[in-house]
């Protein structure tokens, strides 16, 4: 008998619905759903708890095998979040770009400016530039939000965003001739870039 089956097993042998026992094991009732349905593993903390809580060993309740496939995908799942933590910072650090001396200010001065100190370049310009860098960190800000929850396809819906918003910057600032600006971004867009390479590279 596989896992999930004999999860679900143990689970109405108490007459426990997966919300009674989600509640009893401290995860979500989605966590209990997907491992039933056999849509992956519990983590090796959540196996210690399911096997308290019904007083069977480890063993009863998962075969070595399952054991491997459980660990991987307990790192896989703290990799993703490694990878989605940096990536979300990344993207919130662009608030940044609000403030630092980056920015031409056209033929007015060649000294480097902050965003709202430019006045060499058309206000529709300058607007635009505000609501990149806002949608980017808004983006940052809603990915560490995501990742409280335990829904790894919304996560990754918003690491494309997040690439995609970096790609948009980085092409805005070095077409409009603000080269710094422009390097900033192409460096976190590299960054998270090489990350999302590296954890695919070692699952």
């Amino acid at each position: 008998m596989e896992f999930n089956e004999k999860l679900q097993e143990l689970r109405k042998s108490r007459s426990l619905t997966q919300e009674e026992l989600a509640e009893a094991l401290f995860v979500s009732r989605t966590a209990i759903s997907k491992w039933e349905q056999g849509r992956g593993y519990p983590s090796l903390d959540s196996l210690k708890e399911i096997s308290r809580f019904f007083s069977v060993s480890i063993d009863d309740l998962i075969c070595s095998e399952e054991i491997i496939s459980a660990a991987a995908d307990e790192k896989k799942e703290c990799m993703d979040k490694y990878i989605s933590l940096i990536c979300n910072t990344l993207d919130i650090f662009l608030v940044l770009l609000l403030f630092l001396p980056v920015f031409g200010n056209g033929t007015d001065s060649p000294a480097s400016v902050s965003l709202y100190a430019i006045t060499g370049i058309s206000t529709w310009i300058k607007i635009a530039f505000s609501a990149l860098i806002g949608v980017g960190v808004l983006n940052g800000i809603c990915g560490v939000i995501i990742s409280h929850f335990e829904k790894p396809v919304w996560n990754r819906h918003r690491l494309v965003t997040g690439m995609g918003l970096s790609v948009a910057c980085a092409a805005v600032f070095i077409l409009t001739r603000q080269p710094y600006a422009g390097i900033i971004c192409l460096a976190i867009l590299v960054v998270k870039g090489l990350l999302i390479g590296k954890g695919k590279s070692l699952l």
